[in-house]
């Protein structure tokens, strides 16, 4: 996986951006929070991507449009939580975008990565349960990608406050 296009973070009219897996897990809180921390300190952005993951029956075409039309109310929704979030930790001025993705998660986030030359961190909160970090975290930081991964990738442990990463960060 060899990276395929050089990354533009520094140059006239391009600007580091964060990406923030948003899901319903609790830890994506502690990425968020991490990289809002990161983007007011160093000035760039975030870009929140959620992924609509197939699901088994796709081959029902009105139950897969349903599912996609569930799936991106559900993402617009974590999107504005996550806005509120940061405006009442006193980040309303971190710029934030919001990407919606079809697909399986590890390719939807490479092929985002592959086409936005500003991205320059993927930050992960890691899982704060007996299970392990997390499937993002075991597959892309710490599985057979990782080694050859196109850019730097921030793991946050999960049960880390504002209050703890405004120390970090």
């Amino acid at each position: 996986m060899a990276m395929t296009k050089k990354r533009r973070v520094f140059e006239e009219g391009h600007r580091r951006k964060y990406l923030v897996i948003v899901d319903e897990s609790e830890e994506v809180e502690a990425a968020l929070y991490f990289s809002a921390l990161r983007v007011a300190h160093t000035s760039g952005s975030i870009l929140l991507l959620y992924v609509i993951e197939p699901q088994e029956y796709q081959h029902w075409v009105g139950v897969r449009q349903v599912q996609l039309e569930e799936e991106t109310n559900k993402a617009k929704a974590l999107f504005r939580l996550f806005r509120r979030k940061l405006n009442t930790a006193g980040f309303e001025a971190v710029h934030t975008e919001e990407v919606i993705r079809e697909g399986k998660k590890a390719e939807a986030i490479l092929e985002l990565i592959d086409e936005d030359e500003d991205i320059a961190v993927l930050t992960l909160g890691a899982a704060t349960d007996a299970m392990g970090p997390g499937p993002l975290v075991s597959s892309l930081a710490a599985g057979t990608t990782a080694g050859s991964f196109p850019i730097p990738v921030t793991i946050v442990p999960g049960n880390l406050t504002l209050d703890d990463l405004q120390a970090l960060a």
